[in-house]
C-alpha cells in the first residue's frame, strides 16, 4: 500500500517543530497538524509540489510502499524504488553526535558531496 512518511524528511531536514514549520511557510493549520500527525490520506498535487519545493525533494521522499503479501517477493515491480526501509535520517541528532573537532570535517564532506552532484 502507497502511503505518506512525512515524518522521514522532516527528521531528515532538521526541523524540530513541524507544525509551527509549516504554518510559517503558509500552509493552513489543519493540514499541518495533520502533516505532523503523519495523518493524510490524499493530497493535491499542488500542494505535493509546495511540500517538495520546501523540503528539496521529490514525491518519492514524500510517500513510502509497503506492499501486500503477494507482491513482497516481486522483485520487477517499480514501485520498489520507493519502499522505505523504516531508517530515519534524524541530521540534527547525528550532528549533536559528532564531536566539536570534527564538525569542520564533516561540514566540508558535506560541501563537497554537494558541489559533485
Amino acid at each position: 500500500m502507497l502511503s505518506y512518511n512525512f515524518q522521514r524528511i522532516l527528521k531528515a531536514r532538521g526541523v524540530l517543530r513541524p507544525h509551527s514549520y509549516l504554518i510559517k511557510n503558509g500552509f493552513p493549520d489543519r493540514l499541518a497538524t495533520r502533516i505532523n500527525q503523519n495523518n493524510v490520506k490524499r493530497m493535491n498535487l499542488d500542494t505535493i509540489e509546495r511540500l517538495c519545493l520546501l523540503f528539496k525533494c521529490t514525491p518519492n521522499d514524500l510517500m513510502e510502499w509497503i506492499p501486500d503479501a503477494p507482491f513482497q517477493e516481486d522483485d520487477s515491480q517499480p514501485l520498489k524504488a520507493i519502499r522505505q526501509t523504516n531508517k530515519v535520517v534524524d541530521i540534527i541528532q547525528t550532528l549533536n553526535d559528532v564531536p566539536i573537532d570534527k564538525l569542520a570535517d564533516v561540514e566540508t564532506f558535506i560541501h563537497e558531496t554537494i558541489k559533485n552532484k
